[in-house]
């Protein structure tokens, strides 16, 4: 084998080898499902508190993500982070081969969007009523592996 590597190989042998080479990884790979979400429906909170919240973590590696939420005070910080350890079980659940520390997963995609909101009247003085708005929102967290992303891209590139 050694012998091989040493010596020059023609251009349309090395295609054939990295050919191969790509279709085994294809094949290592083919478990690996992608992408994969959790979500929480209809939380009694504004969805601007935990916007800020989100924005905070968006794009960052999980690890990280984690992190942040762990330390932050925000009362929303808490309920993202149930939501984002949600969505990792979720992921290895789909990926049961793949070693979960070997994995380079990150938040790819969160977003808040508001939901119901109930109405409410209190009293105010002189005979006047104040509306009151009790919000809530729906969070979804989508989690995704960075290593195969890049390599579908480097093959979707080569071919």
């Amino acid at each position: 084998m050694e012998a091989k590597e040493n010596k020059k190989v023609k251009k349309s042998v090395k295609i054939r080898l990295e050919k191969e080479a790509r279709s085994e990884a294809k094949k290592l790979l083919s478990g690996k499902q992608g992408a994969v979400a959790a979500s929480l429906r209809n939380f009694p909170s504004a969805a601007r508190k935990m916007r800020l919240v989100a924005d905070m973590i968006r794009g960052r590696r999980v690890s990280v993500a984690l992190n942040f939420l762990k330390f932050d005070a925000k009362f929303a910080s808490g309920i993202l982070e149930k939501v984002l350890l949600s969505a990792i079980a979720n992921w290895q659940l789909k990926n049961e081969e793949v070693n979960i520390e070997e994995a380079d997963l990150y938040v790819k995609e969160i977003y808040v969007d508001s939901a119901r909101m109930l109405k409410r009247l209190r009293t105010a003085p002189q005979g006047r009523a104040h509306r009151i708005r009790k919000r809530s929102h729906h969070l979804v967290v989508t989690v995704d592996d960075r290593n195969v992303n890049v390599e579908d891209k480097n093959e979707t590139q080569k071919d």
